[in-house]
């Protein structure tokens, strides 16, 4: 069966986070002005609006913690419809603590999430040739 959730799109400001996600792996875009990170990524700095930006590659064992949470009981876009309850979060960086990342928490009950939960980044093939970053508890 083929996926029927929305794909995320490649652009050039986030082509670089995709390509590293298809891998398995995290990059961030840091500014090479004030040194701050950024997710998502743009065209320009969110906090000083600098323009030279770089990435970073922070590899595959990345770690978080549970920053904030919705539970949906509804599908709320066709092809989510086995997913419920599907827990939504968004994740604090462990090695990045000013970076959150939001995605879904995967072999969770919903009365076993909670704010300050540890996770970790996991990766699901969705087409032959891109891979979603998820999360699931540590």
């Amino acid at each position: 069966m083929s996926y029927q959730k929305p794909i995320p799109l490649k652009n050039h400001d986030n082509h670089p986070y995709w390509d590293s996600a298809d891998r398995h792996e995290l990059s961030l875009q840091k500014c090479e002005t004030c040194q701050e990170y950024a997710h998502p990524p743009g065209p320009s700095c969110a906090k000083c609006g600098g323009t030279e930006l770089s990435w970073v590659n922070l590899g595959s064992d990345i770690k978080g913690t549970v920053y904030s949470y919705i539970v949906s009981y509804r599908p709320f876009l066709p092809g989510f419809q086995d997913d419920i309850p599907l827990i939504t979060a968004i994740i604090e960086l462990e090695s990045v603590p000013n970076v959150r990342i939001i995605g879904n928490i995967l072999d969770c009950k919903s009365e076993e999430i909670a704010i300050g939960l540890p996770v970790k980044m996991t990766w699901v093939d969705i087409t032959e040739d891109r891979a979603l970053p998820q999360w699931k508890v540590v």
